[in-house]
């Protein structure tokens, strides 16, 4: 079987896929340390003074809701997604938590919208970037569509990063890069970040960095790993016999209070000239 990153064709999974990856980007987004990594990069685009802002990939529309949300914020969020089970679901959420008034999504292929250029004086790239093909294409879209003096939010994980404890550490390392081949796309991508921004005519701003590491108890990549487990057979570097036997000991792990999980994150925000 061909390794394919399910997060990156969320057009083409089943309705059990697709509702299991709604409650790991829900668990993983109200998660304290995801909220501040969001808010921190969301304040430093400036956002309040938008009038139109594009959440790409928007998934449940988390970063669209933050972004609604906001005190200061007046403008109106559009999200875009693959998949149209994903937009009803973000729909759904922003009607209760309130800000369906400010935010509207719509299925789409953010490689190439059918909008004009200009047309949005923010995006937001929020936990896109390491699932598509083409990434400095869509960073070349993000420019088209920004106004001069917009601002580009981009946060994902360094997933190249990305590593669980084991008690066989060679075993240990072999799961990783089979977790790694099967999620990810582009693991590196927000390493090459700089170089892409540039290329599009992207000024940096500012970065953040993060490592997000959970010792002893798994609680934020307690679902991660649920979702892991039923999306590694899916890619083909598991079975679906070898994914469970990965989950259980993580947990299992994490009852003992012996676990290790971590991965690296970053933000860039960055101005069109």
């Amino acid at each position: 079987m061909t390794s394919v990153d399910p997060f990156g064709r969320t057009d083409t999974l089943d309705e059990g896929m697709l509702a299991a990856l709604v409650t790991r980007f829900e668990v993983r987004g109200k998660h304290p340390q995801f909220v501040n990594m969001l808010d921190e990069y969301l304040d430093a685009m400036t956002l309040d003074a938008a009038d139109s802002v594009l959440d790409m990939g928007c998934g449940t529309g988390l970063a669209a809701r933050a972004i609604a949300r906001r005190a200061d914020f007046s403008g109106h969020v559009v999200g875009v997604d693959l998949s149209p089970y994903l937009v009803e679901a973000a729909q759904r959420l922003a009607q209760e938590e309130g800000v369906a008034e400010r935010t509207s999504f719509r299925t789409g292929d953010v490689s190439c919208l059918d909008v004009a250029d200009g047309a949005f004086d923010a995006v937001v790239a929020h936990t896109l970037l390491s699932h598509v093909d083409d990434a400095a294409g869509v960073i070349q879209e993000v420019a088209r569509l920004l106004k001069p003096g917009g601002r580009v939010g981009i946060f994902d994980g360094d997933y190249a990063s990305l590593t669980f404890g084991h008690a066989d550490p060679v075993l240990g390392q072999a799961n990783d890069e089979a977790l790694i081949g099967a999620v990810v796309t582009n693991a590196r991508v927000m390493r090459q970040m700089p170089r892409l921004l540039q290329a599009a005519g992207l000024e940096l701003v500012t970065s953040f960095a993060y490592v997000l590491a959970e010792v002893g108890k798994a609680d934020f990549w307690a679902s991660a790993i649920e979702a892991y487990r039923r999306l590694i057979p899916k890619a083909g570097t598991m079975t679906v016999d070898e994914a469970d036997a990965w989950g259980a000991a993580l947990h299992r792990d994490s009852e003992r209070g012996v676990f290790f999980g971590s991965s690296n994150y970053y933000a860039y925000v960055a101005r069109r000239r």
